[in-house]
């Protein structure tokens, strides 16, 4: 005859929902039961059936992340805390990679195969969150969401990044300035602008929008915009870009240009990518912590599949801090 968790649970001296819970590493059950609980499956040589607890509990302990872009190099540092997180509280991830949300099946998400979704690129006019809504199936907005009111996210202080960014400009004498963001619509896109915009306002500073391009937060979109913006009426002496992927873009249309940064460009980033602080960049940028971004992500979900989490949504806001490497120069 089979062995099964209920003969566990007799050998360990629990219950048969502790045992389950302990071999699924839940974070309620304290460290020594879940010990006792595996040393009596050991000794049973008992190995949970995934079917058999996905019936009896109607969850299936995984998680799909959804990404439309893993060239980017920004996803890989807060996927694989995304990964360890969700894993440390009991849940696999799995990773649903489309070229658009609109691509992602809705059949991929809703068909019971999931406990709950990670919205990692979500754009302001997606659909795929108000299906989500419709079918009740709980999800999080990472790095970027739709600022709505209700939306449950884990994300960045980007206005207040913006602003800091365009204070150092300021400071450093910086007044023929461009900016270089995310798409229309995205609020990463938007709010780094906003804040960027407020702030130079306040110190007199004008941003037309011939010192504007918008576009893909990707290294093209920096390497393409900067001769543009080198041939208006007055070229910049300043560009804030939108992440450190299109301020990379930046420095190298910059080295083909053949201008010196910072001695003829100051060039800004946003992100604080590890490959930000390589020496054949040295790039200034603004860092928050990608690792709590994803960890806290990953926390409020689990709190949502629990129906732990506030029913008026939670907006989860990462602080920034400015990073000062060799990029960014005062004027003369």
């Amino acid at each position: 005859m089979a062995i099964t968790s209920h003969d566990v649970a007799r050998l360990a001296g629990v219950s048969q929902p502790t045992v389950s819970r302990a071999l699924r590493d839940d974070p309620r059950v304290s460290a020594a039961t879940r010990d006792k609980v595996r040393r009596a499956a050991q000794a049973l040589n008992y190995v949970p059936s995934e079917a058999g607890r996905t019936l009896s509990t109607r969850s299936t302990r995984r998680i799909g992340v959804i990404v439309t872009d893993l060239t980017n190099p920004f996803y890989p540092h807060v996927i694989a805390p995304l990964h360890d997180e969700l894993q440390r509280l009991g849940y696999r991830m799995m990773l649903l990679t489309e070229r658009s949300d609109e691509a992602v099946a809705e059949e991929k998400l809703l068909d019971q195969s999931l406990d709950g979704v990670v919205l990692a690129t979500a754009t302001t006019d997606s659909r795929l969150p108000a299906q989500l809504d419709r079918r009740g199936m709980p999800y999080v907005f990472l790095n970027r969401d739709t600022g709505a009111r209700g939306d449950y996210a884990s994300v960045v202080d980007n206005e207040g990044g913006g602003r800091l960014v365009a204070d150092v400009l300021v400071e450093l004498g910086h007044r023929r300035i461009a900016g270089i963001f995310g798409a229309a619509n995205t609020t990463t896109g938007r709010e780094r602008e906003l804040g960027f915009r407020l702030a130079l306002a306040d110190a007199g500073i004008g941003l037309p929008e011939d010192c504007v391009v918008r576009g893909a937060f990707e290294f093209d979109t920096g390497y393409r915009a900067l001769p543009a913006l080198l041939d208006a009426a007055q070229a910049p002496t300043a560009v804030f870009c939108g992440n450190d992927v299109v301020a990379i873009g930046v420095l190298n249309a910059a080295l083909a240009a053949g201008l010196r940064v910072p001695d003829d460009l100051t060039v800004i980033g946003f992100d604080d990518l590890p490959m930000a602080a390589w020496e054949v960049f040295r790039l200034t940028t603004v860092r928050h912590d990608l690792r709590e971004l994803s960890r806290q992500a990953a926390r409020l979900l689990v709190r949502r599949i629990d129906g732990d989490a506030d029913p008026a949504g939670e907006r989860l806001v990462l602080p920034t801090e400015f990073v000062s490497r060799a990029t960014h120069a005062r004027l003369p």
